[in-house]
């Protein structure tokens, strides 16, 4: 059997993850009332996000790259969370209940059984039966194999026209079993006993169309599935010279992947040439997916960013499903805390922020202290970082005999990626342009009054209130602006800088204790 892959080991990355997890919570205690707004620099922060290079904290590091892809871990968790069929615990034992197929298929094709597992929750989440749309001739199974990989390149038995003809009967089957579950509910007998007979009549039919279907596409027998993923995995690695990008290779296409390493290396990497030209170019992965942008080797991040199955961040979300599946073994109790914080909004903002760590400001009294000692910074007017404010945030002020520029302030973390991320989508935009925040800080009546005024305004725990969030109006100058603006949220979601939701009108986006190092650069 191999050895763990030279990824982040699981172990030191729950390490990490628990050193990151008390250094938040200390500074929620503690470094709150010691910041000095007077040092707060905004157009260095500015400086810093327009020049990128060496001088940018958040800009790609080879010495850094165990801290770039534990980044990019937690970033990407989110999803994982959000989409689990019957939430990720069900999700998990579905998946954990494959263990001993796992670890068989990967003694054989001599691969990691933790990094297939965390496959197979991201695949299909421990589904056997699973199809990705109607028709089997996309991607299906517990390993997610499309028809045409499993037939020309991994030799399995599919009979593609019998599957489909199949596949159509157990839809329809499950029609009608919907159908007779609505009568079998009825309360009068003479709707229920009858719709209960043909229920179990309709369930052996669907049962025995699934196990003829079992037999004619092994892609539905979970041993031949998992056995074609480790099959997949053998293969790509020996093309590329490495599990890690073997395993973005099964999502993205082993061609996808050549054309991009041979774009970011500016050469040919197709036909067999890959692994050579990693290895001659130590080129792994997140070197090749962070040091790639709009403004760096930018025809590799073109086509990254055409992919539109979101290829290029499989590799985190695996890794992601990884983590998980270790916490579901060895501390499920922090699974489950995870999973309420991560199912609380519809982005990862609490697992940033929880409530029970997190200082609320209750009234405008407690904004102005926060203000006084640095605990909150007003956000800059005298110089041009990249944004405008919008004349109508704070407009409720007036309500509790406060100025509307006591709700124009952020906590320093958020301020600095606030004037980052603006200043760099100038940059990608050709110099210019301005994006419009709409909302910043926020204190509890504020948040309240609200409620019934803005309909995306929640009445329950709101991150504006703790000063961690802002809104970016939805109006961008062009299509090159929208686009830069859309490169910047991904990637500062993919450091696990940030976090955000596209709502009707603007972008609500929550800041993350990882954005420091920009106070730091400031």
């Amino acid at each position: 059997m191999k050895a763990h892959r030279g990824w982040l080991p699981i172990a030191l990355f729950v390490l990490l993850i628990g050193g990151a997890i008390g250094l938040g919570v200390h500074l929620l205690t503690g470094s709150d009332e010691t910041s000095d707004a007077t040092s707060f620099d905004g157009k260095r922060i500015a400086e810093i996000a327009a020049a990128g290079g060496a001088g940018d904290p958040l800009a790609f590091d080879p010495s850094r790259r165990a801290d770039f892809e534990r980044r990019a871990t937690l970033g990407y968790s989110h999803v994982l969370y959000e989409k689990s069929p019957g939430g990720i615990l069900a999700s998990a034992k579905r998946t954990a209940h494959w263990r001993g197929l796992i670890e068989r298929a990967a003694a054989a094709h001599d691969t990691d059984p933790d990094l297939m597992e965390a496959m197979v929750l991201l695949e299909s989440a421990g589904r056997p039966e699973v199809i990705a749309g109607d028709d089997p001739e996309v991607a299906s199974g517990l390993a997610q194999i499309v028809a045409s990989t499993g037939i020309d390149l991994l030799g399995m038995d599919i009979d593609l026209p019998r599957s489909q003809a199949l596949t159509k009967g157990i839809a329809r089957t499950g029609r009608e079993i919907a159908k007779e579950q609505l009568k079998a509910a009825s309360t009068k007998p003479k709707v229920r006993t009858p719709a209960l007979l043909k229920l179990r009549m309709l369930s052996r039919r669907e049962l025995a169309l699934a196990k003829l279907r079992r037999r004619i596409d092994e892609r539905f027998q979970p041993a031949a599935a998992l056995d074609g993923m480790g099959t997949y995995l053998e293969l790509a690695e020996r093309r590329f010279g490495g599990a890690e990008l073997a395993t973005v290779s099964y999502h993205m296409g082993i061609g996808n992947l050549e054309t991009a390493i041979g774009r970011y290396l500016e050469t040919d990497a197709a036909g067999g040439k890959a692994a050579a030209l990693v290895a001659a170019n130590d080129l792994d992965y997140p070197r090749l997916f962070f040091d790639s942008s709009p403004l760096s080797h930018d025809r590799a991040w073109s086509l990254l960013s055409s992919l539109g199955d979101d290829s290029s961040t499989y590799l985190w979300r695996v890794l992601a499903a990884e983590r998980i599946m270790a916490l579901y073994r060895n501390d499920p109790g922090e699974l489950r805390r995870l999973a309420r914080l991560q199912t609380a909004k519809s982005t990862q903002e609490e697992v940033f922020h929880p409530e029970s760590q997190t200082d609320v400001f209750a009234d405008p009294d407690a904004i102005q202290s926060a203000l006084d000692d640095g605990a909150l910074v007003p956000l800059p007017t005298g110089t041009d970082v990249g944004y405008r404010i919008d004349k109508g945030m704070g407009q409720l002020a007036p309500n509790f005999g406060a100025d509307q520029s006591l709700y124009r302030a952020l906590r320093p973390e958020a301020l600095a990626t606030l004037i980052y991320m603006c200043a760099k989508v100038r940059e990608i935009n050709g110099g210019h342009g301005s994006l419009t925040v709409t909302s910043t800080v926020r204190d509890q009546g504020y948040q309240d009054q609200l409620v019934g005024i803005n309909p995306e305004a929640t009445s329950a725990y709101s991150l504006h209130t703790t000063g961690y969030s802002f809104d970016i109006l939805r109006d961008y100058s062009g299509d090159s602006q929208a686009e830069a603006f859309q490169f910047v949220l991904d990637r500062l979601r993919a450091l696990n800088v940030i976090d955000y939701a596209i709502e009707p009108d603007v972008i609500h986006i929550t800041v993350s204790d990882e954005a420091e190092p920009l106070l730091a650069a400031g």
